[in-house]
């Protein structure tokens, strides 16, 4: 399969518009990516060019924020449960962790934390440091002492149950280590290999004349997912167990005693934990893990920090499928030179082209790169890379292969400075770089202006659409849209759902075609049956319009409830109605840019021709609220004035985790306003408007007396 570059544009220089596009398309390679991987066994991209995915998304949330302030790549949590297995749901979900990949972002942790909870810097505030083993996440269910239950992480809530493999790895008892045991208690860790047992495993493979595997991550995943217990067991699989899910009776109050608590109940637990209380003590830590991570005798990509009292634990709380509480601290890049072979140009779903350098193969920290990205026209002019070139790679914290340059006076004689096209190379429409009337600069990404004429953008919004986190259409991948497209069968989303009503009146059934049988297309068929029915807030983000991520998608899906609703206010705002323009930019979290193209979207008549034939065919599904039962669920919120008992963070993610909607500003589709000391404008329209007002322990009672 061929790779799309990482990312487009250098961070430092993205707009924030932009930086949302890139979010929701990272999400999206990487929900795509983790199906192969984890449900087909099949992964298509090597493992550095999937944590380069992840890299990117990462840092995308460090250089904007509010990309990270709601719920974002949910179902990217590892992913969906194979049909292999039986699935199995947490009772608590399993979050993934931030990154950082220098001291300045893991200083800007510890001061977010200290903000977010209101502690003054002289005040003490602890954090353990473990290191960050590179393995696969398991959760182990004790039920009065005895093991009954493995769950592989899954999409973070619901994972696959490999209990009958679990039990085969010798660092997992199968009985708790205590007289008088918890009635339940889930403890939770990494899956590895070292690097010797993995050395033998490839040797066994190669003598089978099977190929070995990539690398011991990939190992351990497949050993622990074998459908055979007894593969599972011929492999010699370590556990360390760092946290826990469900527990009836919490045996410590803070992170380390919990960890000394999973250590007496007979787990391994990783000796290079420390409790530090500052800093510098955390990054003291960091320092002595990475130098002894070449003696370790198996792989860590970095050093995970946490705060460890428990009660500071709960009132962080997490943001989307991260804990604000903790923190991956990633190891520094690794460098090597090689030869630019070629400059290729790739075209996005969004018409952007960018360059991508094609490498002689070499290895960088144990990994072979053969592409790297050029970003856009300005990085490539700025740089003067040219084919010929020897250049400098790097990849930023072990994975992300970049250029940072070329080493002059190895250029060879009468190389020529590269041209960037002027005409997309799968269209030859004129590709532009526009005037931004935001920021008045013109961008730095070149775009095809060939839109829905435009091959390689018609076939990458079709991806897009049957994607995980969008209609996750079972059997349509890429290289089904990619044929499909190349034969008429699918041009446009619509087209998907009357495939098999066309299939029955065609001399030349799908079942007959290379690759397919009978009942491949009919399980194709029923797959998208299957999807005649989806939530609301997919529907919206599989449309692709620019700047709607799944974040949004859920902001909208949540204010509008049908998508008629906001169809009739997108018609309405692009016809030029102010109240309808008033509208979209107070729902809390979307903004001046996301109304704006939404606006853009339902503007076009292509796209309105295009949703009748779609909703013709599907019925998007309104959300169900986060709580139904909650007294304040499905109401729209406004929080203005300053917070005394909790900070104005805190009382949004708790409005939010009973089911209210949280609005930027007051309207008359307001149902209360939450007004603080120092409230101003919004109170004095609240009133014009006789709208209900509470102050803060007013909202506390309305909201049945839960804390944040």
């Amino acid at each position: 399969m061929a790779r799309r570059p990482v990312s487009e544009t250098p961070v430092e220089e993205l707009g924030a518009g932009e930086a949302k596009r890139q979010h929701r398309r990272l999400g999206l390679e990487i929900a795509e990516h983790d199906r192969r991987y984890y449900q087909d066994d099949a992964p298509t991209i090597t493992d550095a060019e999937y944590d380069a995915l992840r890299l990117r998304y990462e840092a995308l949330e460090k250089r904007f924020p509010e990309l990270a302030s709601a719920e974002t790549l949910t179902s990217t949590v590892g992913a969906a449960p194979s049909e292999k297995f039986a699935k199995r749901r947490h009772a608590v979900p399993m979050l993934s962790l931030g990154k950082a990949y220098t001291d300045d972002e893991v200083v800007e942790f510890v001061a977010r934390v200290r903000r977010f909870l209101r502690i003054p810097d002289e005040a003490p505030l602890a954090f353990t440091a473990e290191p960050k083993v590179d393995g696969l996440s398991l959760s182990l269910r004790y039920q009065n002492g005895e093991l009954v239950a493995a769950t592989t992480r899954g999409d973070g809530t619901e994972g696959e149950d490999v209990t009958p493999n679990a039990r085969t790895v010798s660092d997992i008892p199968h009985r708790l280590l205590a007289d008088d045991p918890p009635d339940h208690f889930e403890v939770r860790g990494e899956i590895y290999l070292t690097h010797a047992d993995f050395a033998l495993i490839n040797e066994r493979q190669i003598a089978a004349g099977k190929p070995p595997i990539a690398n011991p991550r990939n190992g351990a995943a497949g050993s622990l997912r074998q459908l055979d217990p007894k593969v599972t067991a011929s492999r010699p699989l370590r556990f360390f167990a760092y946290a826990w899910g469900e527990v009836s009776i919490m045996p410590a109050n803070t992170q380390n005693g919990m960890v000394a608590a999973l250590a007496a109940l007979g787990f391994k637990t990783n000796p290079l934990t420390r409790l530090c209380r500052s800093t510098d003590e955390m990054l003291e830590q960091y320092r002595l893990i990475e130098s002894e991570r070449a003696t370790l005798g198996y792989d860590i990509d970095g050093v995970v920090y946490k705060v460890d009292d428990l009660s500071l634990q709960e009132r962080l709380g997490a943001v989307s499928r991260e804990p604000r509480w903790a923190l991956a601290h990633k190891f520094s890049a690794e460098k090597a030179t090689t030869v630019v072979e070629a400059i290729e140009i790739q075209v996005g779903r969004t018409g952007s082209l960018t360059p991508v350098a094609k490498l002689t193969p070499v290895t960088v920290g144990g990994v072979v790169v053969q592409n790297a990205t050029l970003h856009n026209e300005e990085e490539i002019t700025r740089k003067d890379v040219r084919v010929g070139d020897t250049v400098t790679i790097q990849r930023a914290g072990d994975v992300i292969p970049q250029v940072l340059g070329a080493i002059l006076d190895k250029r060879p004689p009468g190389s020529e400075p590269y041209r960037f096209p002027e005409t997309c190379p799968a269209c030859g429409s004129s590709a532009v770089r526009e005037l931004n009337p935001r920021t008045g600069r013109v961008d730095a990404v070149r775009r095809c202006t060939g839109g829905l004429v435009c091959p390689a953008q018609a076939v990458e919004r079709l991806k897009h659409f049957v994607s995980r986190n969008a209609f996750d259409i079972e059997g349509l991948g890429e290289q089904r849209i990619d044929e499909f497209y190349r034969d008429s069968l699918v041009t446009r989303p619509g087209d998907i759902f009357t495939l098999a009503e066309r299939d029955g009146r065609s001399l030349t059934r799908l079942e007959n075609r290379e690759g397919w049988g009978r009942q491949s297309a009919q399980n194709l068929f029923a797959a998208i049956e299957a999807r005649r029915r989806i939530g609301l807030d997919r529907f919206i983000f599989a449309l692709g319009i620019r700047h709607v991520g799944e974040t949004n998608a859920r902001l909208l899906a949540r204010h509008f409830g049908t998508f008629e609703a906001l169809r009739e206010v997108g018609i309405r705002a692009a016809s030029g109605d102010a109240e309808a323009s008033a509208e979209l930019t107070a729902i809390g979290g979307v903004g001046e840019v996301v109304a704006e193209a939404l606006v853009d979207f339902f503007r076009e008549m292509h796209n309105e021709g295009m949703l009748d034939e779609l909703l013709a065919q599907v019925a998007p599904q309104p959300l169900e609220a986060v709580s139904a039962t909650s007294p304040v669920a499905g109401k729209t919120v406004v929080f203005t004035g300053s917070m005394e008992r909790i900070t104005r963070e805190e009382a949004k993610a708790m409005a939010e985790r009973l089911g209210a909607k949280v609005a930027g500003s007051v309207s008359a589709k307001t149902d209360i306003v939450v007004a603080g000391p120092g409230a101003g404008s919004k109170l004095k329209k609240a009133a014009e408007l006789g709208l209900q007002v509470v102050d803060e322990d007013g909202w506390f009672e309305l909201a049945g007396g839960q804390n944040a």
